[in-house]
């Protein structure tokens, strides 16, 4: 799966969650990745608003999306 960034500079970790249905809220997005539960470029992410930009890969309850 991919997800365009739509000639924006990064997304924010736990909107990318939200937007893609993974988290059904911020609130929970956040706990997700406070848990260790979500993984960026192979590693663990603790960083609620990590900024993602083209090229990185994140990776949740076995599902992945390739950021464009």
């Amino acid at each position: 799966m991919e997800f365009d960034l739509e000639q924006k500079e990064f997304i924010e970790l736990n909107k990318l969650l939200k937007i893609l249905g993974w988290a059904e809220s911020g609130g929970r997005a956040n706990l997700f990745i406070t848990e260790g539960d979500v993984f960026v470029n192979g590693e663990a992410e603790f960083r609620k608003r990590k900024k993602l930009k083209s090229g990185d890969i994140v990776e949740f309850m076995e599902q992945k999306v390739a950021v464009k």
